[in-house]
């Protein structure tokens, strides 16, 4: 089979720091599902991972953590799924990536794709949605009907993947959101994801919210540098609000006052803990892409795509990799067929 692979960690404009090879199929085991992968798309997951390392891998290392493709034969233990089913899914990272024509995937942390969806679209959303869904409702302790209404959700980042996803399942959980954008360009994306305010994080977020009417808010998502805002959030955030974080800190951070004074919750989110641990529920990732698809297809979700290149191979990759490192990419890159 065709994939895009490496050996070596390098600076993505390093020719072979992604390269097109020549593998055999993988071999499912009696919980997965084999996948002809359709289209895939990046995540900075994707480029953190890929980053220059000292390292030497002794066989070509396929990453990807996004898919949407077809059952093409499901293991002894696999319910749910039959050969032919169009499916998505973000799989797990600690096995070879989607990045590749076929995919071995754990069929509790897949589900079949929103119906309204081609694969392209479809293949934007899971990593995305599963760390979303799982940050708001799960790890913050919000209901996804109704948990947001009368509270205010600070989100910051908004025009990234999951930022884009996060407004989206706030909004439908009752939150007024305030997200933060720093370009016209991605102001308009929050906007269009659903946000009611957007601010620019590039400049003091306390006085901007001041001039909006909010002297503080009841919960924030920190989706950038989770340092970089520390400080100030904890000054916004009001007793016994929730913060949420998905990025590793340059720097330690402070969890004494005012986050102890005011008891505020502080919330991790790895999408990749419950099939990295085997957790006992780890099915519950193909529960919450299978909600996401029916909303989806029930029109209260849409998707999130925004760019696309085609084929998937080396030279895409490291482009769709080079853009996402820029830092200006919006909603979610994607790359479709073989």
């Amino acid at each position: 089979m065709k994939a895009v692979a490496f050996t070596r960690y390098l600076p993505i404009d390093d020719p072979q720091s992604l390269v097109d090879v020549e593998l055999p199929k993988p071999e499912i085991g009696p919980h997965d599902l084999l996948v002809r992968v359709e289209a895939v798309s990046v995540n900075p997951v994707d480029t953190k991972v890929r980053s220059p390392k000292p390292q030497v891998e002794s066989q070509p290392r396929i990453i990807g953590y996004d898919a949407a493709g077809t059952v093409e034969a499901v293991g002894a233990e696999v319910n749910g799924f039959k050969a032919g089913d169009e499916v998505y899914y973000a799989g797990d990272i600690t096995r070879p990536g989607s990045n590749a024509q076929y995919q071995a995937v754990d069929a509790r942390i897949a589900a079949h794709r929103p119906r309204r969806l081609d694969a392209c679209a479809a293949a934007a959303l899971p990593l995305t949605a599963i760390t979303a869904w799982e940050l708001l409702f799960e790890r913050m302790p919000y209901n996804s009907e109704n948990g947001g209404e009368g509270k205010s959700l600070l989100i910051i980042a908004g025009a990234g993947g999951v930022g884009s996803i996060a407004i989206q399942l706030a909004r439908r959980a009752g939150f007024t959101v305030i997200a933060t954008a720093s370009r016209p360009e991605t102001q308009a994306w929050c906007r269009a994801m659903g946000a009611q305010h957007v601010i620019d994080h590039r400049q003091p977020l306390t006085p901007q919210l001041a001039a909006l009417g909010f002297e503080q808010v009841d919960a924030a998502l920190n989706l950038a540098k989770s340092e970089q805002y520390w400080t100030e959030l904890g000054e916004l955030l009001a007793p016994q609000g929730h913060v949420g974080l998905i990025v590793e800190p340059a720097t330690p951070l402070n969890i004494g006052d005012p986050y102890k004074a005011k008891c505020i919750g502080i919330h991790w989110e790895m999408m990749f803990a419950r099939s990295r641990f085997k957790t006992p529920d780890m099915a519950e990732q193909g529960r919450i892409l299978a909600r996401v698809a029916a909303l989806i297809d029930e029109g209260e979700l849409r998707g999130i795509q925004r760019e696309v290149l085609s084929p998937i191979n080396a030279e895409n990759m490291r482009e769709a990799h080079r853009r996402l490192e820029s830092g200006t990419t919006i909603g979610k890159l994607v790359i479709l067929g073989w």
